[in-house]
C-alpha cells in the first residue's frame, strides 16, 4: 500500500472524525480498537488492510464506504519468486507415498537411521535452510511411510511418531514461507501420523502447528479453535505434572494470544500470555519440547510479537529491552528481530527498523528471502522514507523489492 494512500485515507477518517466530534480516544472506543491504533491509521503509519475494518470505520463516522476506499489499496510489488524448496515442499505433499507404500515390497527399516534423519530435518527447519531440508524430506518421507507399514507391528508407534514429526517439519517451513495450504496438508497428516502411534501430546503438537498454519492464512476463528481445543483437553496432563504436556499447553495458550491479538481482542491477548508465563515458570529455560521451544524467553518473544500486533508499539519496545533470544533457535531469534523492526516501523524510526531487520538477515537469510511480509515491510520502510537510504534501497533490491515503482 502506497504512503499517499495511507496518508490520504488517514486525512479522511480524522478529518470526519473532528466533524462527529470524537476523540481519538473515543473513535478507537467505538472500533474496539486501541487509541494507539487510531492515531497510528491517522498519520498514515498503520495500513488498514482489511476491508471488513473499512466498512466497520465507515459505519462508525457514518459515511459511505467509497469515500474512504476511493482509490485501490497497492501492495507492495516485487519478483515473488517461489521461496527456496516450497515448490519442492509442494510436490513431496502431492505424491502417493503411502500409496506406494502399502502397494511396494520394502526393505526392513534402519529405525535408528530414521530417527538421526529426523532429528537433522528440525536442525535444518530452526535453522531456516530450506533448500537442505527439501533435500532430506524428499528422500526421508517415503522412507518412513514404507517403513511404517512394512516394519514389525512392535516399531510402528515409533515410526508413526517419526513420520509425524517429520510432516511437523515440512508444515513449519512452509508457514514460514507464506504456503498455508501446503503446509495446512503437512500438519493434518502430521495429526494422522501421531493418532496412528496413539500419542496424544504429538497430536496436540499438531494442533499447534494448525493454529500457526492458521495464523499465517489469517483464519483467526481456526486459530483460536485449534489452539484453544487441543488446550483444553491437555488441561487433565498438566494437572498431573507432566512438563512437556504444561509446555505444549503453553505453546497452545501463545497461539491464542497472538490469535486474540490480531483480531484486537487485547484483554484477551494479554490474559493469554500471563497464563503462558505461569505455564513456562513451571517448564523453566532450556526444554524444547516437541521443537516448541517453549519457556520464560519464548514467552517473553511473544509479549513483543502481541504488542505489535495490537499496535502497542511502545510496549513491544521497552518489553524488547528486556530480553536475551541468544539462547533460542536463529528462527526464534530471527521473528523476534522482524517484530523490533514492526514496532520501530509503526513509529516511523525508520533507521532502527532497518538496523533490527539487518539483524534478522544475519540470522537467516534464507528465512528473510522467503517471508513475504518482509518485502512488504521493506517496502513500506522506503516509502516513508523521504529520502531512502542508500542502504535500504541495497536491502530492497537484494530482497526482490521492485524498486522502480519508488523511482520520482
Amino acid at each position: 500500500m502506497s504512503t499517499d494512500y495511507e496518508k490520504a485515507l488517514g486525512r479522511k477518517i480524522a478529518l470526519n472524525r473532528k466533524r462527529r466530534g470524537l476523540s481519538q480516544k473515543e473513535l478507537a472506543g467505538l472500533l474496539d480498537r486501541s487509541e494507539a491504533w487510531v492515531s497510528q491509521v491517522e498519520r498514515g503509519v498503520r495500513r488498514i488492510d482489511r476491508m471488513t475494518v473499512l466498512e466497520k470505520v465507515a459505519d462508525v463516522l457514518d459515511i459511505p464506504i467509497a469515500e474512504l476506499a476511493a482509490e485501490a489499496p497497492i501492495i507492495a510489488a516485487t519478483t515473488e519468486p517461489d521461496a527456496p524448496g516450497a515448490a519442492r515442499l509442494r510436490l513431496l505433499l502431492s505424491a502417493a507415498h503411502s500409496l506406494n507404500a502399502i502397494l511396494g515390497a520394502h526393505e526392513p527399516p534402519d529405525v535408528a537411521a530414521l530417527r538421526a534423519d529426523v532429528d537433522r530435518a528440525w536442525e535444518l527447519t530452526h535453522a531456516s535452510h530450506y533448500t537442505d531440508l527439501a533435500d532430506l524430506l524428499e528422500q526421508l518421507v517415503p522412507r518412513l511411510e514404507n517403513a511404517a507399514r512394512s516394519a514389525p507391528e512392535h516399531q510402528h508407534p515409533e515410526l508413526f511418531r517419526l513420520l509425524a514429526a517429520t510432516y511437523h517439519t515440512c508444515s513449519a517451513a512452509l508457514a514460514t514461507m507464506g504456503e498455508p495450504e501446503a503446509a495446512w496438508i503437512a500438519a493434518d497428516r502430521a495429526v494422522v501420523a501421531a493418532e496412528r502411534a496413539n500419542d496424544p501430546l504429538l497430536m496436540a503438537a499438531g494442533a499447534f502447528r494448525l493454529s500457526i498454519v492458521f495464523l499465517g492464512a489469517r483464519h483467526y476463528d481456526q486459530a483460536t479453535q485449534a489452539s484453544g481445543s487441543a488446550a483444553e483437553a491437555l488441561r487433565p496432563l498438566t494437572e498431573s505434572g507432566r512438563p512437556e504436556a504444561v509446555a505444549l499447553r503453553g505453546a497452545l495458550t501463545l497461539q491464542r494470544a497472538v490469535a486474540a491479538a490480531r483480531t484486537n481482542q487485547a484483554d484477551d491477548a494479554y490474559r493469554f500470555l500471563r497464563e503462558a508465563g505461569e505455564m513456562a515458570q513451571q517448564v523453566g529455560e532450556g526444554r524444547n519440547d516437541y521443537n516448541t521451544e517453549f519457556g520464560p524467553t519464548n514467552v517473553g518473544l511473544h509479549e513483543v510479537s502481541v504488542a505489535v500486533e495490537l499496535g502497542d508499539a511502545g510496549i513491544a519496545l521497552r518489553a524488547a529491552d528486556t530480553i536475551d533470544p541468544s539462547a533460542l533457535s536463529s528462527e526464534r531469534q530471527t521473528r523476534f528481530h522482524l517484530d523490533v523492526a514492526r514496532a520501530h516501523a509503526q513509529r516511523r524510526q525508520t533507521d532502527e527498523a532497518l538496523n533490527a531487520l539487518l539483524k534478522a538477515h544475519q540470522l537467516s537469510p534464507e528465512m528473510i528471502r522467503a517471508m513475504p511480509m518482509v518485502q512488504q515491510l521493506v517496502a513500506d520502510l522506503i516509502t516513508m522514507s523521504e529520502p531512502p537510504s542508500e542502504q535500504l534501497r541495497s536491502f530492497g533490491q537484494q530482497l526482490g523489492v521492485d524498486m522502480s515503482r519508488f523511482d520520482p
